[in-house]
């Protein structure tokens, strides 16, 4: 059995301060589990002044993961939420029928460089789901399960991995984690999920002894037992989760399983028919003209 079945280089998106890689949604693969979209962004130190300035911007039918492993975000919704996000924690947002939010370098950091470096999912909601009512959570570091074995040591940020299970809600079977390795450090990667990916993050690392490069998306084959390893040490992420039966689409921030509610969406936003959000009422990121980076139509 061929251990990796497909290989996703990433999309680069130089944003003048940091890198953003995009291996979600790609012209060979839309999906992994329920994870639509999956962007890893530095390392990067963001000059003195204001930093990430991400304006409110609109999200349906989806949740956003947002995890650090350097630096720090202030997270704000439509909700009320303000929440400033550290590294080894995890921000669930469920958009769901609707929820507008911002990201901003802290206020406290912006006279001093900053350092950048993490992962953004989004994770597509379920048929039945995709209209829930909007929420939100941090869950902290502390409260993540950490499995170490050896040469080995992962942070579960979502579902059940190593006979551990994180708390972070999981509205579809879903498994997403952080693994640390040192020199001549390996761990099994779990085969329950239907589908998994690998990214190596840092260091060196190679799956069933097949080097890994650095930002790649790499997709296990169904059902495969293999294993994570590293020579001189390195860190990964492990996503995936359950194979969705209906197709979804991405246009900009929306995904959804129609394209009609995609369109209401689009009219919404320009229509200022989405909420506001405290805190950060003054700014918005306008609907695009033309063709966005995201889209899979």
């Amino acid at each position: 059995m061929t251990t990796i079945t497909q290989t996703i280089t990433p999309t680069t998106h130089d944003l003048g301060e940091f890198q953003v890689r995009r291996v979600l949604p790609s012209r060979h693969r839309r999906m992994v589990g329920p994870f639509v979209f999956v962007d890893e962004f530095g390392p990067a130190s963001l000059p003195d002044g204001p930093g990430m300035a991400v304006r409110p911007h609109p999200h349906i039918n989806l949740a956003t993961v947002t995890y650090l492993f350097e630096g720090a975000i202030d997270h704000r919704d439509s909700l009320g939420t303000f929440q400033t996000i550290r590294p080894g924690a995890v921000n669930l947002m469920t958009a769901g029928s609707g929820i507008v939010h911002s990201e901003r370098s802290p206020l406290e950091l912006q006279d001093s460089g900053k350092p950048m470096f993490g992962m953004q999912t989004w994770l597509a909601l379920p048929d039945g789901k995709e209209e829930i009512a909007p929420a939100f959570e941090n869950v902290g570091a502390a409260d993540l399960p950490i499995i170490e074995d050896g040469g080995a040591k992962a942070r579960i940020i979502m579902g059940s991995l190593w006979g551990q299970t994180a708390p972070t809600t999981c509205h579809t079977e879903t498994i997403y984690a952080d693994i640390m390795l040192s020199a001549d450090g390996a761990i099994p990667i779990d085969a329950e999920a239907d589908e998994r990916a690998v990214m190596l993050v840092g260091g060196d690392g190679a799956l069933d002894g097949v080097p890994l490069e650095k930002y790649l998306l790499y997709v296990i084959a169904p059902g495969a037992k293999v294993s994570l390893s590293s020579l001189s040490g390195g860190r990964a992420m492990l996503l995936g989760g359950e194979a969705f039966a209906s197709e979804r689409h991405v246009w900009w921030n929306f995904v959804s399983s129609s394209k009609e509610r995609i369109e209401q969406a689009k009219a919404d936003w320009f229509e200022g028919r989405f909420p506001v959000v405290p805190g950060d009422p003054d700014e918005y990121i306008p609907l695009p003209e033309g063709q966005p980076k995201t889209v899979t139509d």
